[in-house]
C-alpha cells in the first residue's frame, strides 16, 4: 500500500481533549473538518497552536488533522497545542530537548476545583448574617 506514515498525538487541557494526527504533507491544518482560522477564530489562539511547529521548524512539512472536545476554545488551544507536540515526538524522538525547552510536552494540571457542600462553590460561602 502506498499509505502517509500518520503520527499520533493526545493532548489534554482542563476539559478539553484533543486527538491529533500528524502526517508529512504541505501544511494543511484541519480542526473538526474546518481551518484552525476559522475554528479558533483568536489570532492569539491559532498563534498559540502554531507553537511547537514553529519551534522545531517544521511549519509547512505536516499535514494536520485534529478533532477536540469538551472545554472551552482557549482550554481546546492548548490541548491541540498539547497533542502537535507529542505526535511531533512520536515522528522524531530527536525534537524532544526543543519542545521540552518551550514547555510544550509538560500538561497544565490546572483543574477547576470541586464545589463543595454547604457552600456557594468551591471556596465562596452563602453570606453569613448575624441576626
Amino acid at each position: 500500500m502506498n499509505q502517509k506514515q500518520t503520527y499520533l498525538g493526545t493532548g489534554r487541557r482542563k476539559r478539553a481533549l484533543a486527538r491529533v494526527r500528524v502526517m508529512r504533507g504541505n501544511g494543511n491544518f484541519s480542526v473538526n473538518g474546518t481551518t484552525v482560522e476559522e475554528y479558533f477564530g483568536r489570532e492569539t489562539l491559532t498563534m498559540m497552536v502554531r507553537q511547537p511547529l514553529e519551534a522545531t521548524q517544521t511549519l509547512g512539512e505536516f499535514d494536520i488533522s485534529a478533532n477536540v472536545s469538551g472545554g472551552g476554545v482557549a482550554g481546546q488551544a492548548g490541548a491541540l497545542r498539547h497533542g502537535i507536540a507529542r505526535a511531533l515526538l512520536a515522528y522524531d524522538p530527536n525534537l524532544r530537548a526543543t519542545l521540552r525547552k518551550g514547555g510544550f510536552l509538560t500538561r497544565d494540571p490546572r483543574m477547576k476545583e470541586r464545589k463543595k457542600y454547604g457552600q456557594k462553590g468551591a471556596r465562596a460561602r452563602f453570606q453569613f448574617s448575624k441576626r
